[in-house]
């Protein structure tokens, strides 16, 4: 069995003694800056994904097929991006979720943060209703808001040739709260030329590979606590 739900048969899911848990990463398609491409968070997410199954014996985590447009109207004043809002987003989340009570749970391995509101609701809804899933956001201390060296770092682990260095700018350095307003009523456009929230010069692949280790080791623990 591979460790990709969609290149399974349902044949292979029938009868498990323990049945398999489902991450499902959770990413945009929106603007990263002049340097990252658009499906940045989904890539990211799908890496943590996939990392995730890797730590657990074959077959006993399922990586699914991203969400990769979600809920992104704070990027809408950039060409490239897509989002579907929130209403739809957190419908979406509830009935992946109730389709899936064959497993043995789901996991959502969120990318992007302007998911937080439409994806809390969703899993809140899916408790009441005693299903069992899991929302992990990834938490990196220190790190910047968007397309600044966080992200930018992760990218360059994990595909380096979509990374537009030579293309790169430094973006709003403010810390989020001091733009936290002025974001709710205009967007990322209001306040950043380029949508640039951070410093992606100060990225390197190797950070990547260190953040990309933590994350891995906070969400694995997170889905043992939750699954044991």
């Amino acid at each position: 069995m591979t460790r990709h739900l969609g290149r399974t048969t349902w044949t292979e899911h029938y009868g498990r003694s323990r049945p398999a848990i489902v991450a499902v990463p959770i990413g945009s398609c929106e603007q990263h800056g002049p340097h990252l491409p658009l499906d940045t968070d989904t890539r990211i997410a799908a890496a943590l994904a996939e990392a995730l199954a890797d730590k657990y014996d074959e077959g006993d985590v399922l990586v699914a097929p991203p969400i990769a447009i979600t809920a992104s109207g704070e990027h809408a004043g950039f060409p490239g991006t897509l989002s579907i809002g929130t209403t739809v987003l957190e419908h979406l989340v509830v009935e992946l979720v109730r389709s899936a009570d064959w497993s043995g749970g789901v996991v959502l391995v969120n990318g992007h943060g302007g998911n937080h509101v439409p994806i809390g609701r969703a899993v809140r809804l899916l408790h009441s209703e005693g299903r069992k899933v899991l929302s992990w956001w990834p938490r990196v201390p220190g790190g910047d808001a968007h397309a600044g060296d966080t992200e930018t770092s992760l990218m360059l682990a994990i595909a380096p040739d979509l990374v537009r260095m030579h293309r790169a700018e430094v973006g709003v350095t403010a810390p989020l709260a001091d733009l936290i307003d002025e974001l709710r009523e205009g967007g990322v456009a209001a306040v950043s030329r380029n949508g640039v929230l951070g410093d992606p010069l100060r990225a390197t692949a190797n950070a990547g590979r260190n953040i990309l280790t933590r994350l891995t080791i906070d969400l694995v623990a997170a889905v043992d606590e939750w699954w044991s």
